[in-house]
C-alpha cells in the first residue's frame, strides 16, 4: 500500500504511533469490560473519554505534519523525506529482525495495556487508599476495617459513580500527594465535610429511604467502674421507622429524610457540631417553621442563604466507616465478649484511668498500659499478681488492642477529635437540635423528649432487672444516683470525659 509522500515526516508518524497505541488500548479495555464483566464507571471513563482524547490528538498530528510538509515543498524548501526501509523477506537477517520487532512490539503493547489496567484498578483499591501513605491514613484504614462497611470499597463512598466526581477526587488527590511528600499535612486530618459528595448519591445507592425497617430492639451491656465491674443492662426499642413498616417514614428517627419533608439547618461551626438555625418545610402542604435559640440568636451574616444546608444521612451518620470509639464503649464491649475477664476486680476503673494519659506513639502507650496494670494489681491485689498473671496478660492485651484500633497518637487522633453524632451519650449528637431551646415564631419547640427516638423496655443489673411493657416507655434510671440532673443536663457533658 502506497501512502502520500507528505505522510513521511516525524510529526505525522508520531501521530500514527500515538493513535495506534490508544486505539489498541481502547479495544483491549473494551473487550475486558464486555466479555469479562470487569467494567465500572471509571473504566468507562478511560474507554470513552481519556483514551479517545489521546487518540484524537494523535490523529490531529497526522494532517498537521502532512500540511507542514506540503507547504515547505510549495515554497521550494528542501524537505527531508523519511523513506521506508527496504525489506527483503528472502534475506534471513531481515526476516528475523522483522519477526523480533513485531513480536516485541506486540508484547510491549499488551504488557503496557495490562499494566495500565492493573494500575488503574490498584488506584481504586482499599490497599491504595489505606496503606500507601501508612502513617497518614492508618487511623482511617484501621477504623474502616472494623466498621460495618469493611467490604465496601473506599471509592464507592468517597467518589461514587460518574466521571465528574472521579475527576474531582483525582484533582484533590494531587495536593494530598504533595502534602504527604513535603510533610505539611495537618495532624489530625480534618474531616472533608464541605467536599463530600451528597449522601443521597452514595449512601442511598444501598440504603434507600423507602425501605427502612420498622422499630428495632437494641440491648446494651454497660459496666460500672467499681470493684465488681457491676453489669448494668438496658434494652431500647429504637424508633428508626414507624411502628409498622407499611407506614414508611411518617414517624420515627428517619422521618428527617421523608421525601415529603425538607429539613434545613445552618451550623455555627465548621465541623457542624453546633447548630444555630433550623427550618422545617412540609413539601405537600407548604407549611414552614423556622427554629432558633432566642437566647443565642445567629448573626445576620450567618443567616445568609448560602450557609443553609439540606439535612441528609451524614448529618447524623457522620462516622459510618471511621468510628473512633470512646474507651467506655470498647472496654464494655471487651468485657461482654470475655476478652477482658469480668472477674478481675477494678479492671473497668483501671482501664478508664489509663486513657486519661497522652502518649507520643503507640509503643510507649503499650508499655505504659502493661506497666500500670501490673503495678496496680501488684499493690492492690498481690495474690492475683503472683498467682494469675495469665488473666492479667489477657486483660492487658485486650486493652492494648482497643487502644490500637481507636487511638493513634502519631496522628493525634482520639474519640474527641472525631465525635460520632449518632445518639447523645458521648457527644451532643441529637441534642444539637433536640435541646428544648430551639423555638419558632409560633412558639413550637424542637423537643428533647427521649421517647421521640426510643422507648426503654428494661434496665438495671441482670439479677434485678426492671422491665416494662413492650410499647410503654419506662422512665430512665441512672446507674449512679445523680438526682434529677439527667433531665436538665446533656448526657455528653459528663460522659464525653472518662470521669
Amino acid at each position: 500500500m502506497k501512502f502520500p509522500r507528505s505522510l513521511y515526516n516525524w510529526t505525522s508518524l508520531t501521530g500514527v504511533l500515538i493513535a495506534s497505541f490508544n486505539l489498541f488500548m481502547i479495544l483491549f479495555l473494551f473487550i475486558i469490560a464486555v466479555f469479562f464483566d470487569e467494567g465500572s464507571s471509571y473504566l468507562g471513563l478511560f474507554i470513552y473519554m481519556i483514551l479517545p482524547t489521546f487518540l484524537i490528538f494523535g490523529l490531529i498530528l497526522i494532517p498537521i505534519g502532512m500540511i507542514t510538509s506540503i507547504k515547505k515543498r510549495g515554497k521550494g524548501e528542501k524537505v527531508k523525506e523519511l523513506k521506508a526501509p527496504v525489506i527483503d523477506f528472502g534475506d534471513s537477517r531481515h526476516r528475523n529482525a522483522i519477526i523480533i520487532f513485531a513480536v516485541g512490539t506486540l508484547l510491549f503493547i499488551l504488557l503496557s495495556s495490562i499494566g495500565s489496567y492493573e494500575a488503574f484498578h490498584y488506584s481504586e483499591s482499599n490497599e491504595f487508599c489505606g496503606t500507601l501513605c501508612h502513617t497518614v491514613m492508618e487511623p482511617e484504614h484501621v477504623a474502616y476495617q472494623n466498621s460495618p462497611h469493611a467490604r465496601v470499597k473506599c471509592v464507592e463512598c468517597h467518589v461514587g459513580p460518574g466521571a465528574d466526581w472521579y475527576v474531582k477526587s483525582k484533582l484533590s488527590g494531587l495536593y494530598q500527594v504533595y502534602a504527604v511528600l513535603t510533610d505539611v499535612f495537618p495532624r489530625p486530618i480534618p474531616t472533608p465535610i464541605t467536599s463530600l459528595r451528597p449522601a443521597r448519591q452514595t449512601c442511598e445507592e444501598c440504603h434507600w429511604p423507602e425501605k427502612f425497617y420498622a422499630r428495632k430492639l437494641h440491648t446494651e451491656k454497660h459496666y460500672l467502674a467499681d470493684e465488681d465491674n457491676t453489669e448494668w443492662d438496658i434494652t431500647l426499642q429504637m424508633k428508626i421507622g414507624a411502628a409498622y413498616s407499611a407506614l414508611g417514614l411518617q414517624e420515627g428517627i428517619h422521618w428527617h429524610i421523608n421525601p415529603e419533608v425538607k429539613i434545613e439547618y445552618i451550623p455555627s461551626t465548621h465541623n457542624r457540631d453546633v447548630i444555630a438555625w433550623v427550618r422545617y418545610t412540609n413539601l405537600k402542604t407548604g407549611e414552614m417553621h423556622v427554629y432558633l435559640d432566642p437566647e443565642n440568636p445567629p448573626s445576620d451574616s450567618l443567616l445568609a442563604e448560602e450557609n443553609v444546608r439540606l439535612m441528609d444521612c451524614i448529618d447524623c451518620h457522620n462516622r459510618p466507616s471511621h468510628d473512633y470509639q470512646v474507651p467506655q464503649k470498647f472496654i464494655d464491649h471487651d468485657l461482654t465478649a470475655g476478652n477482658i475477664p469480668r472477674d478481675l476486680p477494678d479492671i473497668k476503673s483501671v482501664a478508664m484511668e489509663l486513657f486519661n494519659n497522652e502518649f507520643s506513639d503507640k509503643d510507649s502507650a503499650f508499655r505504659f498500659i502493661d506497666f500500670s496494670v501490673k503495678e496496680y494489681y501488684e499493690i492492690m491485689y498481690p495474690e492475683i499478681f503472683e498467682n494469675d498473671m495469665a488473666t492479667l496478660e489477657k486483660a492487658i492485651g485486650a486493652i492494648q488492642t482497643g487502644y490500637s484500633q481507636n487511638i493513634f497518637p502519631e496522628m493525634k487522633v482520639t474519640w474527641e477529635v472525631y465525635p460520632n453524632h449518632i445518639g447523645h451519650l458521648f457527644s451532643d449528637g441529637c441534642h444539637r437540635c433536640h435541646n428544648d431551646r430551639f423555638q419558632s415564631e409560633q412558639k413550637q419547640f424542637i423537643s428533647r423528649d427521649c421517647n421521640l427516638c426510643h422507648i426503654i423496655n428494661s434496665q438495671g443489673p441482670p439479677d434485678d432487672l426492671m422491665a416494662g411493657m413492650t410499647n410503654e416507655a419506662m422512665e430512665f434510671v441512672h446507674p449512679i444516683d445523680i438526682g434529677e440532673s439527667w433531665k436538665t443536663e446533656f448526657c455528653a457533658e459528663c460522659h464525653k470525659d472518662l470521669y
